[in-house]
């Protein structure tokens, strides 16, 4: 008994000095900044939201006195999902001009009527944007996207300024709407216009996961203890005032992740409380997650920014690939042959009498 206490008190010694090593790291690397001292500072201070409430709560950045900005529908479809059941409700964010892509998509992995007779699931695909940035062609493209959407009937838009730095808003969109139209949806996945999905492998994962009764799930390629990035040249610098800490909590690559329908209502309800000037929407995701309690799984074939080796034996187990538009086409019809992505790996025989 004597021997047991004496253990818990060291224990509880080495966690306190492993503390306080940790915080004067943190107060006296505070004005450095270079690389190596950024990631080891991120790390050291996972262990500290891991391991501590107070630290965890102090995530939370107060909204602005004029609240969540709110933007107009331009082009909506409140209709899309109505009294349907919905395994998955897909949001490609995309840009006004980037047509071909939608078209591709839509051709391909976005195609709802061959997910339905050919997968037997039904799934929303909705392509999310705001307006076109370039003043010069702001009212062509937009009388093209009234046009495109006459033809397709799955295009969302408000009226916010579609660009880099808006993104958190694209975001903010997506989970309004889900929850306003869509909110009995089994899955949510955001994905970018330029990536493939493998279809196939997606429903039937996402089936097996329903008849198992998933919640708190969310699902991707998996960024652990990343750094703010304070250079100011970098199109993802972010200044202290707007995110002081040096570690953003553990978030999923916004190139492609899923989460259940019960996750998408409680983001949403996370988002309404935070600033959504922090304009890198995965980031945002880890900070409405890190809210509600919510950790992300990774996936080994959610390549999250990177672009998946192409052999079958990957392809056959795949999820997701980043970086792909000319060949979309190419990867959508191997996808779809069952006799493509086979994946021929030749095992030794055993020994006979072994």
């Amino acid at each position: 008994m004597f021997g047991s206490g004496r253990r818990v008190k060291k224990w509880q010694f080495i966690q306190i000095f492993a503390t306080c090593f940790v915080l004067s790291l943190m107060f006296f690397w505070g004005p450095i900044d270079n690389h190596i001292v950024s990631h080891m500072k991120s790390y050291s201070y996972r262990y500290l939201i891991n391991s501590y409430d107070f630290v965890n709560d102090s995530l939370s950045l107060k909204r602005s006195e004029d609240g969540t900005p709110r933007y107009q529908y331009l082009i909506n479809h409140e209709e899309k999902c109505q009294a349907q059941d919905v395994l998955l409700l897909l949001f490609v964010k995309t840009a006004p001009e980037n047509y071909n892509r939608r078209s591709a998509i839509r051709n391909t992995w976005g195609n709802e009527k061959y997910v339905q007779s050919q997968l037997n699931a039904n799934i929303k695909t909705l392509f999310v944007l705001g307006t076109p940035s370039d003043p010069l062609m702001r009212e062509r493209l937009q009388r093209r996207l009234v046009w495109e959407d006459h033809m397709y009937s799955d295009i969302i838009q408000q009226d916010f300024v579609d660009s880099f730095y808006n993104l958190t808003l694209k975001f903010l969109l997506q989970f309004k709407w889900a929850n306003s139209f869509c909110p009995h949806a089994k899955f949510l996945m955001t994905a970018d216009d330029d990536i493939f999905i493998h279809m196939p492998n997606l429903i039937e994962y996402l089936q097996s996961l329903e008849q198992m009764g998933v919640q708190d799930f969310w699902i991707g390629r998996v960024h652990h203890g990343a750094p703010p990035v304070r250079d100011k040249s970098s199109k993802y610098y972010v200044s202290y005032d707007m995110y002081q800490w040096p570690a953003y909590p553990d978030y999923t690559a916004g190139a492609a992740y899923v989460i259940s329908g019960d996750v998408a209502t409680k983001v949403y309800e996370a988002s309404q409380t935070l600033n959504s000037s922090l304009y890198i929407d995965d980031v945002f995701m880890g900070l409405c997650a890190n809210k509600i309690g919510l950790v992300p799984q990774s996936h080994a074939f959610f390549s999250g920014e990177g672009k998946t080796p192409y052999h079958p034996c990957i392809y056959e187990k795949m999820m997701t690939s980043h970086g792909h538009v000319e060949d979309l086409q190419d990867l959508w019809k191997d996808a779809t042959d069952p006799k493509f992505f086979l994946c021929d790996v030749t095992v030794p025989e055993t020994p006979s009498g072994l």
